[in-house]
């Protein structure tokens, strides 16, 4: 497969109410069937109307700044000074819910599209009615959870599949690939950044020669690549993911054990306590002597022992005398 981007000149800016298919294939008509088009979120927010007006400067731009903020955030992933990590109505986690006060008078800011997928289907519809088959992406910048730097991915599709799947099929040395999906979109509105780039005015870069999938149908968009809560292990940032921990433990209840009791793993958490006794049902706990600070201490340290074997999906109960507790492995019949 040999490919080919290219870039769009000449679009021009882009206001409220604007066909941008029609400003598009006026800028390039080279396009052909086959084509996919990389359209940076941008421009199609413009052209949706996905503008608010704010201050140009001083503390109520950033009052106005963090009232749209909060309009346009789910819940907030994590937060470091001012920056703000969210997850947008949408389901996409990015900085400051893709809000852009970048390439727009300082009087406004710029939302992401209010359905990128949707979007990218009537753009494709666009195109279609003057007689093009091509593939849209719309796409916007992120930064990655892992690494520095950002990078280009989509944020809507449409006639294309958001995910080759590679399952099922064998590598070259006979192994079945069981987990392989890749996400083609991304990577497309990755390399169509090479030639867009940030400064330059070029909202839409052409991919030509990557064979896909094409037709009729819009396909199902960028929505199968939002991972599900159950599926997200990475779903606060490590402050908020503490706090959350010990807000839990704080209130810690009974509940029915995830996972079978592993004795090695109730070993390496109990090493860490002093006055215990360990047995295969429970662990012992006894007070330096019966001060009425001792017995305290206690109670805190059978409270701290629990939640820590809570966080290793182990359930306790916990019984109190006159010379102790006793915490016991597994919830209540």
């Amino acid at each position: 497969m040999t490919l080919e981007i290219r870039p769009v000149h000449g679009i021009g800016d882009v206001t409220a109410g604007d066909d941008l298919a029609e400003l598009i294939t006026r800028a390039a008509p080279w396009l052909a069937d086959g084509d996919v088009l990389v359209v940076t979120s941008k421009i199609v927010s413009k052209a949706e109307g996905r503008l608010v007006e704010v201050p140009a400067d001083g503390p109520e731009r950033e009052e106005a700044r963090q009232r749209v903020l909060a309009g346009e955030t789910r819940r907030v992933v994590a937060r470091r000074g001012n920056t703000t990590i969210v997850q947008t109505h949408h389901g996409f986690v990015m900085a400051a819910a893709g809000i852009d006060a970048s390439n727009v008078d300082k009087t406004h800011l710029v939302l992401l599209p209010a359905d990128p997928d949707a979007s990218a289907r009537a753009l494709r519809a666009g195109f279609a009615a003057r007689g093009l088959t091509v593939a849209v992406i719309v796409s916007d910048t992120m930064g990655r959870a892992w690494r520095n730097g950002l990078t280009d991915v989509a944020l809507g599709a449409a006639g294309i599949d958001a995910l080759l799947d590679h399952r099922g099929q064998f590598d070259p040395y006979g192994n079945e690939l069981s987990l392989t999906q890749m996400a083609v979109v991304d990577e497309l509105s990755a390399a169509a950044e090479l030639v867009k780039g940030k400064t330059d005015r070029v909202p839409v870069a052409v991919v030509r020669g990557y064979s896909y999938n094409g037709g009729d149908s819009d396909g199902p968009g960028v929505s199968v690549l939002i991972r599900d809560a159950e599926s997200d292990m990475f779903g606060l940032g490590t402050t908020e993911a503490h706090a959350r921990g010990l807000r839990e433990a704080a209130a810690l209840a009974d509940v029915m054990p995830l996972t079978p009791t592993d004795p090695a793993v109730v070993e390496s958490v109990v090493a860490g306590f002093a006055q215990v006794s360990l047995t295969a049902e429970n662990v012992r706990l006894t007070p330096v002597s019966h001060s009425p600070g001792d017995l305290i201490r206690l109670g805190a340290e059978a409270h701290r022992l629990r939640a820590a074997l809570a966080a290793e999906n182990i359930p306790t109960t916990i019984a109190v005398d006159d010379d102790g507790a006793t915490v016991t492995f597994g919830a209540p019949a």
